[in-house]
């Protein structure tokens, strides 16, 4: 098993920036509201990556296009409720 230093946070067993993502700019996903963010913002995962879409709830099943997409989490806006 191989690890590598990340800084701050000690060791890990896994790459932290040069994973790639699941998501793609100005593609269309659909997945359920799993939680809330503290802004207020739902939050969906599509393996395991989160992404924030505003103006959803909890629970809601929908369809939106990601915006941005950093290194811990896409930003993604509704389409289809």
């Amino acid at each position: 098993m191989s690890y590598s230093y990340s800084g701050q946070r000690g060791f890990s067993n896994r790459p932290r920036f040069n994973m790639k993502k699941p998501v793609e700019i100005d593609k269309e996903y659909e997945a359920t509201i799993e939680d809330v963010s503290r802004r207020g913002d739902g939050i969906a995962k599509i393996e395991g990556f989160i992404i924030f879409v505003p103006n959803t709830k909890k629970g809601e099943h929908v369809r939106f296009k990601i915006t941005r997409v950093g290194s811990r989490f896409a930003i993604g806006e509704l389409v289809q409720a």
